[in-house]
């Protein structure tokens, strides 16, 4: 029969000099699962190398101690509270939904043992374990909330309004009815950008032109062909082109296009990069097709992008479409309402602020701003107690 310990391992020389046997790590076998990187094979026939009457090491007594004492511990406090793991999908890695979701996962996170809120510690729900995993983003994050694989996520407005309403992008794929509103954390500013040497000043000049709208089948197509026929320009008036912000960019650059539509955090930072090396024209989105468009798509907020944001670039007025906090309506109410407090708590602002630019916008007052779907009931009661939406629970 084999043994398994889970000693240190030691060479031929220095089994020699402890007067223990050497033994040949196993390879084959399966492990124990509570074993380390060095597990053994141990002969049977291997001497105890703490023979009959000889103490064990003072080092060995200790790291039992410990070991004893943390298994009590974990014990201890997993028994006194409950822990509940919740998951938030967000974006890939290089997105502005990524940071955020993580912040956010860590403010509303009070795991066991946590140092209490008043001395500095979580100010998260108790027994709470957030979780931010990485996604496609919105589209993708709002399957998951529809499959069941996740509790929470980052969306677009506009995305979750059409897919709570089973229109635009989402028409006739079915509506996803238990889509519920946390908060709108930021606002998304729509950008149209043209080369500051050509002759295009207005989003009507637009018409025969190379335009990349988006990724195909994304949200910014949907909006820009929204934005677009607001000034009389249908998408078949146009040379219509469907790339990413990043090759859209590198083709603007190239002169092998003419405009492009982006929706994103101000400021963005290829756009950054992009005016430091070619000089840009953002175009406007004035009156009266701005009221027009908002008034046919409550999910579009009115939005002025500040001067200096992006290299020579003027102040502008402009439309935005907000990142928001959706969970699925199955969600304890209290346990929503827990989350919404710590998203809101005051000790939480300096984390957003410090994890991304756009992290220093998200401010209570505009938690309501641009809702296009429902409210779940547990934040709906929250901002109700602070006196921001009239009415009890939804």
């Amino acid at each position: 029969m084999l043994y398994f310990a889970c000693r240190v391992r030691r060479g031929p020389a220095q089994a020699r000099r402890a007067g223990t046997r050497f033994v040949e790590p196993m390879r084959r076998a399966p492990w124990p699962r509570h074993c380390g990187a060095t597990r053994e094979r141990v002969d049977p026939d291997m001497p105890n190398p703490w023979p009959h009457g000889r103490r064990r090491p003072a080092s060995a007594k200790a790291a039992l101690a410990v070991l004893a004492a943390a298994v009590l511990l974990v014990a201890g406090l997993a028994g006194a509270q409950e822990i509940r793991f919740f998951r938030i999908g967000t974006g890939a890695v290089d997105s502005t939904f990524f940071p955020i979701g993580g912040v956010i996962a860590s403010a509303i996170s009070n795991p066991p043992g946590s140092r209490p809120c008043d001395k500095g510690g979580s100010c998260g729900v108790k027994g709470l374990i957030a979780v931010a995993q990485t996604t496609h983003g919105s589209m993708d994050n709002i399957a998951k909330i529809a499959a069941g694989e996740i509790e929470a996520a980052l969306s677009l407005a506009n995305l979750a309004y059409w897919a709570y309403h089973g229109t635009g992008i989402f028409a006739g794929r079915g509506a996803v009815q238990n889509l519920r509103a946390v908060a709108n954390l930021y606002s998304g500013l729509v950008h149209t950008v043209v080369r500051a040497d050509s002759d295009i000043f207005s989003l009507a000049d637009l018409r025969q032109r190379r335009v990349s709208l988006g990724a195909e089948k994304s949200g910014t197509v949907v909006e820009a062909a929204i934005i677009l026929e607001a000034y009389g320009v249908g998408i078949d008036e146009i040379e219509a082109l469907y790339h990413k912000p990043g090759p859209s960019m590198d083709l603007l650059r190239e002169g092998k296009i003419d405009a492009l539509f982006l929706v994103g955090g101000a400021p963005t930072a290829g756009l950054v990069e992009l005016a430091r090396t070619l000089p840009i024209r953002i175009l406007p989105i004035g009156e009266p097709q701005a009221s027009r468009i908002r008034e046919a798509y409550p999910f579009f907020a009115p939005a002025r992008l500040q001067a200096g944001t992006y290299h020579n670039v003027p102040a502008i007025p402009t439309l935005s479409v907000g990142a928001q906090l959706v969970v699925a309506a199955e969600v304890d109410d209290e346990l929503i309402y827990g989350i919404t407090r710590a998203l809101w708590h005051e000790a939480n602002r300096p984390l957003f602020a410090a994890s991304h630019p756009l992290g220093r916008t998200m401010r209570l007052e505009n938690a309501l701003r641009g809702l296009g779907i429902p409210l779940h009931p547990g934040a709906a009661l929250y901002y109700f107690d602070r006196g921001i939406v009239a009415g009890g629970p939804i």
